[in-house]
Parts: C-alpha cells; structure tokens; sequence
C-alpha cells in the first residue's frame, strides 16, 4: 500500500492510500478520486518528501509538519457527509478488491506478516479494542477504518 497527499482544483489536500501507484494512476483517470471537501474529482498528487530508513537508534522523534491551510468558505455539511460517505465507499472497494480478508484472524495475520511469518500483503478483517491496543503496544503498524455499507 502506498499513501499520497493529494490536492484538488480548489486547493484542499488530503491523504488517501492505494495498492500501488498503477491503482492511483487508474482511480484517477476513471474519475474515483474525490476530494473528501468539495467533491470534485479534480485531483492530482502533491508534493511530498519520501520517506527514508534510518539507521537504528536514530532518533525516531516525529518532525513537525504543518497543517494544510483551512479552506475560507467551509463546506456545506450535507455536502461534506456525502462526499465522505462517498470517498468512504470508495475505500472499501478499493480494500475488497485488493487486499486479503482475514475476518477475525486480523491480529494474528497482522502479527504474522510484522514478524516476517508470512507474506508481506494488505489484510483486513476485524479485531476487538484489545487485540488492537495488543498490535499498537507490539509496533504492528495498521488503521482502523469506518466500514461505509455498499448501496448498490
């Protein structure tokens, strides 16, 4: 999975992940990249500082990054819960089409591929509150996601 900072036609930028940069390439070509503010599907990629290994016990520290400016006119909230509930939806077809469902097996499949016992591949499933605080206290690195119903 890879992760991009993107910016739409009125300036709003947003974060979204994808299986590879070709799944990218093709959601936004197909006009499935919706910014989660205005709707538009007038997105592109910007700029953004890669991500470099350091060695061990470099200082870990997060660095600061400042946050992307608040748009003047805020959108309406009935726009906003659609084009989230939209983007959302989006997501999770993105998610079903290209990674494992694990069901409730998440955390130890998790568990598996941070320690190198499986295939490195995007997975999802279901986890309890506390097998999900266990994988955070073990540095297993993933994200809790609202799971939007499919309406059609």
């Amino acid at each position: 999975m890879i992760k991009y900072q993107l910016v739409c036609a009125h300036d709003h930028t947003f974060d979204a992940w994808f299986r590879d940069s070709a799944a990218y390439d093709a959601q936004a070509s197909a006009g499935e990249v919706l910014c989660p503010v205005c709707g538009t599907s007038e997105v592109a990629k910007a700029l953004m500082t890669p991500r470099l290994a350091r060695r061990k016990g470099a200082d870990d520290a997060p660095q600061p990054v400042a946050a992307p400016p608040v748009p003047a006119t805020q959108p309406q909230p009935a726009a906003l819960a659609a084009a989230m509930g939209q983007a959302l939806r989006q997501l999770r077809a993105v998610v079903e089409k290209s990674c494992d469902d694990v069901g409730d097996k998440f955390a130890d499949e998790a568990r598996k591929i941070h320690y190198g016992e499986a295939e490195a591949r995007g997975i999802y499933g279901q986890t309890t509150p506390e097998e999900a605080e266990d994988l955070r206290d073990e540095g297993v690195e993933f994200v809790s996601v609202p799971w939007a119903r499919n309406d059609g």
